[in-house]
């Protein structure tokens, strides 16, 4: 008992330090950098552009002008790593010494194919292309060197169940999920290449084919290229191209209809196939600024937020104000008021680690990357709070706190000190409401797996999001700028990660980790 009073008065000189240096947070300064970091000079800060390298370096200016220092194992502030960006060159497909017509009878999409060229004498159908106990489309088939023609989805029986699992519930061999599955069975039975008749694309819309010609970018160390190379067939160039005998697949294909071992047979059809794409590198870097703790220097909290946006469009610039420049800059003034409390002799017991996301719009990579590549032990960090969007309300929610909310994610989920921590926090420092509608099992929005905390979740460290809920109004639109922010609830919210984060970080122990990591199933 009394090592406990021998306590209270550091618990109480900490708290009393927590909420001086919070104060530090101040609207007009937090608007000051949003002016800046959601200005048109940022070019909108597009993922491996120019605009992204503008917001880097003011970022990494502020990180040292506040006293923040890189990680032991980064230069300059900054985790750099290759983004890649294919673009369609040639696409050329030849059945019996017919060029097929691109794209309106095939299209080859450029993330998934390498640069190939392949020659067949026979095309093999495959029918749905699985390989398993209850359902084999290679037994007594001879596919080697030759081209497989494949189906996605799989079958059902006449009961409406599929034979795979017997139940209403679809088996890995589904539609699209299964495609490389489907691909590596071929190509251990010997197939060179494959052609693929989808449910779902019966034709291609130019947005199809917009995206088929040009990739999203993707982390170079981390190939998306599929093990086979292949093509997509138009439902109609099946339909002209092999007769009855296609009608006859595309109609098992709408009813999920198991194919015989008679429609899995050889086709008297030559293939050539031909694909070249350009790939361009583009240099990016997540930005990291610590404030070592003390005694408990070798555990962390970390405080994210993505900082890249849209870029400009069709001559528009896409500013991104709320989404991420609010988080952006939250975690700037955050990341100074811990190192002002450092500086004052009250730092924080574990090592706060301040780190802005590259990438987040092209589909989480800079936090994929670095959840990959971490350059800190994710073992022995306590927690993870992510800012994405924190400026502005949420057109949707008509109650009477519509000033006095923040949306919080992932409170029940990996450690049961989450909510208890930041509910209690809250009732001390800011009392705004925390809505936890997001956290629903059902959500249909899927908030938990769609911004950088998720590549934390996913290795088990508990996370917690903090979000407006702005999905509708100015979303990815270019009239999200920083006039729309609401300043004083856009400084309520930064203030109450701060003491959050201050909590976690001064708390004697580490956040438990007893609970089940979620895990995206879509």
């Amino acid at each position: 008992m009394a090592g406990f009073f021998l306590l209270l008065p550091f618990a109480g000189k900490c708290q009393q330090s927590a909420q001086h240096f919070a104060e530090y947070i101040q609207a007009d300064r937090l608007k000051h950098h949003l002016i800046a970091i959601a200005g048109d000079e940022m070019e909108g800060r597009d993922a491996g552009k120019r605009g992204e390298r503008l917001a880097a370096t003011y970022m990494m200016q502020q990180f040292k002008l506040n006293g923040l220092t890189p990680p032991d194992n980064l230069k300059n502030y900054q985790q750099v790593f290759l983004l890649k960006y294919d673009n369609k060159e040639t696409a050329e497909l030849s059945l019996n010494n017919q060029p097929l017509s691109y794209p309106e009878d095939f299209i080859i999409p450029v993330t998934d194919n390498r640069n190939a060229r392949f020659q067949s004498a026979e095309l093999v159908f495959a029918g749905y292309g699985i390989q398993d106990a209850r359902y084999n489309d290679y037994k007594g088939l001879n596919v080697k060197g030759k081209t497989v023609l494949l189906v996605l989805d799989e079958p059902k029986n006449e009961n409406g169940t599929y034979v795979i699992t017997g139940s209403n519930e679809s088996s890995a061999w589904g539609t699209f999920r299964a495609l490389e599955k489907k691909l590596q069975v071929a190509a251990q039975h010997g197939a060179v290449g494959a052609l693929i008749i989808s449910p779902t694309q019966k034709s291609f819309q130019s947005s199809t084919v917009t995206n088929a010609e040009k990739s999203r970018l993707y982390i170079m160390q981390n190939t998306s290229e599929k093990p086979l190379s292949y093509a997509v067939l138009s439902h109609a160039f099946v339909r002209k191209h092999f007769g009855e005998e296609g009608a006859m697949w595309l109609t098992h294909i709408t009813g999920n209809q198991p194919f015989t071992r008679e429609h899995r047979k050889k086709l008297k059809q030559s293939v050539t196939f031909n694909y070249k794409k350009q790939t361009v590198l583009l240099p990016s870097a997540n930005i990291a600024g610590v404030i070592e703790g003390s005694d408990k220097k070798d555990e962390f909290v970390f405080v994210t937020a993505h900082y890249d946006h849209l870029g400009v469009r069709d001559g528009k610039i896409y500013n991104g104000a709320d989404d991420d420049g609010s988080g952006t800059v939250a975690i700037m003034e955050i990341g100074a008021a811990f190192a002002r409390a450092k500086a004052a002799g009250v730092g924080p017991r574990r090592t706060v680690i301040i780190l802005a996301f590259t990438a987040e719009e092209k589909g989480l990579l800079g936090s994929r990357y670095f959840s990959e590549h971490p350059f800190v032990n994710l073992d022995a960090t306590s927690a993870a709070l992510n800012i994405d969007m924190i400026g502005r309300v949420d057109t949707e929610r008509m109650k009477d706190d519509t000033l006095n909310y923040i949306y919080i994610v992932g409170h029940d989920k990996i450690s049961t000190d989450l909510k208890s921590v930041s509910e209690g926090v809250n009732t001390q420092h800011a009392r705004l409401n925390f809505d936890y509608k997001f956290d629903h099992p059902e959500d249909p929005h899927r908030i938990y797996f769609r911004s950088d905390h998720y590549h934390f979740a996913r290795k088990g460290v508990p996370v917690l999001f903090f979000y407006d809920g702005m999905l509708k109004a100015d979303y990815h639109k270019p009239t999200d700028t920083y006039e729309k922010i609401n300043y004083t609830l856009y400084e309520k919210r930064a203030r109450l990660v701060f003491h959050i984060a201050w909590e976690m970080a001064n708390r004697e122990e580490k956040l438990v980790r007893d609970l089940e990591i979620p895990t995206s199933t879509r």
